[in-house]
């Protein structure tokens, strides 16, 4: 049972826990998004009839690193080990993994004599450009079920989550990498450092190692609260992720601004006492820009949670309107972020009376606390809806070109961040 402190009100508080990263007391709130269930928990039918276990949604920033970081209350195993996220049924996602793999071979002289390790391989979505251009690889991918389509595809894959031990005996094995890369797993690691420490571990002395993750500064700017969720128990600024690299003995040598997730970052680095990667301006520039919206203090983090409320007001209103005029509104999409939007606003089958989604493996079932829905793409044309609310609104473009149908009987799309916009 937690311990409880009272404070000088005499409200009674839960004892505050340790930054995941430098073990500094989180006393700072981020945002309270209420609580909602594991996001990638869906329901079958009769699941429905049974009770959901839901979770705090309160983030804090640590005072000391400005970390932005989720308490844990589900392992990692319990979360990740059958998931049902496959990262190969989106064509712009597998478009962005393509370019990535074009543009490493050429920037690092990858060949047949390299070694790319990418830990959560998920289902060989990436690994498969490099094994085409004749680059070995391994993937790393804790979810059986998943890495098993990789396996299928001629991908080595461990079904392991990789931490130290299994970093070491790689190692040993004398498998180090030229390469290794983490793509939107930074977040869910609950273990901050004992991944770090083994991603350095598998590096060869002059090996390079890249991370993507969203951007905190453009989750601030931009209002993309959905993007918090129980799987992500971290969300990064370049400030904070350069300490932690700095903390095991890495150096980030570059950084990229991408546009995937809403804005992330690209953060290239490499052992501390490597010779052949000199520091690029771009680290300093996304720093200072970081700095210059205050997020190397506390003020930069504490007008969010209205930002939040403000978005869920006007998105509860727009469905309150369309439902009282009588107009049919559908969902695109049954992707994580969609359990915290849905739930947060409290929308349910009374404001969208189902989604779509491509994935088979959700198809069939039910978005986890809201209970909507979801069904194979097909139904919007069967079933004519008057709008189409967007729930992965960073594939928007892909989805808008994908349902452009719509038009011929008036239907119209939904964006709800990070403003509702109706196109």
């Amino acid at each position: 049972m937690a311990t409880m402190t009272l404070s000088a009100n005499s409200k009674p508080q839960a004892a505050a826990k340790p930054c995941r990263f430098c073990g500094a007391a989180l006393q700072h709130t981020f945002v309270d998004l209420g609580a909602s269930p594991l996001c990638e928990s869906y329901l079958s039918a009769a699941d429905l009839n049974a009770g959901e276990i839901y979770y705090p949604l309160h983030v804090y920033v640590c005072g000391n690193c400005f970390l932005v970081q989720l308490e844990e209350y589900e392992s990692a195993d319990r979360i990740f080990s059958d998931y049902a996220y496959f990262s190969s049924y989106s064509d712009s996602w597998l478009k962005h993994a393509e370019n990535y793999c074009d543009a490493m071979t050429k920037r690092f002289g990858l060949n047949k004599d390299s070694l790319v390790i990418e830990a959560a391989s998920n289902d060989g979505y990436l690994l498969q450009y490099f094994v085409k251009r004749g680059v070995p690889v391994l993937g790393i991918e804790p979810a059986a079920n998943v890495a098993k389509v990789a396996v299928e595809k001629g991908i080595p894959s461990l079904v392991r989550f990789l931490g130290m031990p299994l970093a070491e005996e790689l190692a040993a094995e004398g498998r180090c990498a030229d390469l290794v890369l983490g793509n939107n797993v930074l977040a869910q690691v609950p273990d901050l450092n004992d991944f770090v420490e083994a991603l350095k571990i598998l590096l060869k002395p002059e090996g390079v190692l890249t991370l993507e993750f969203p951007h905190l500064l453009r989750l601030i700017e931009r209002n993309e609260f959905d993007t918090i969720y129980h799987e992500h128990f971290s969300y990064f600024s370049m400030l904070t992720t350069k300490k932690i690299l700095e903390a095991h003995g890495l150096k980030a040598f570059d950084v990229e601004e991408l546009a995937t997730h809403g804005g992330s970052l690209r953060v290239y680095a490499c052992r501390a006492d490597a010779r052949t990667h000199a520091v690029k301006p771009a680290v300093a520039a996304v720093i200072a820009e970081e700095e210059n919206a205050g997020e190397a203090s506390l003020k930069g983090y504490e007008s969010f949670a209205l930002q939040v409320k403000q978005t869920k007001w006007a998105l509860v209103e727009f469905l309150l309107k369309a439902s009282r005029q009588g107009k049919k509104v559908a969902g695109y999409g049954a992707p994580g972020k969609s359990a915290t939007l849905l739930n947060y606003c409290g929308i349910g089958t009374d404001l969208i009376e189902y989604t779509v989604d491509r994935s088979p493996h959700k198809q069939g079932r039910f978005l986890p606390g809201s209970h909507i829905p979801i069904y194979h793409p097909d139904r919007i044309r069967e079933t004519k809806p008057d709008y189409v609310v967007i729930l992965p609104w960073n594939l928007k473009d892909e989805i808008m070109t994908q349902l452009g149908f719509i038009r011929e009987w008036g239907g119209r799309f939904v964006v709800p961040i990070p403003e509702v916009s109706i196109y």
